[in-house]
């Protein structure tokens, strides 16, 4: 009995090894992610970017058409 005790005590445990891979596995699964999160965030502030500029383009040109159309009626 002792020795069997012995025997599954120094025995190794495939279990860990396999949890070990396992938790290896979602590390690189979730730095892969990480990093294509991290692209699509730089993505999508360019495009915000963009956009904003984009809208005050139209901005500074509406209030440009608008001054002409009251400096027309005003002369």
């Amino acid at each position: 009995m002792i020795r069997k005790f012995i025997e599954w005590y120094f025995s190794p445990t495939e279990k860990l090894i396999v949890e070990e891979h396992n938790f290896y596995s979602k590390i690189v699964e979730l730095e892969e992610r990480i990093a294509k999160l991290e692209e699509e965030n730089i993505e999508t502030s360019n495009t915000l970017y963009e956009i904003i500029n984009s809208i005050d383009a139209v901005d500074v040109r509406i209030d440009i058409l608008t001054g002409e159309k009251w400096i027309e009626k005003n002369v």
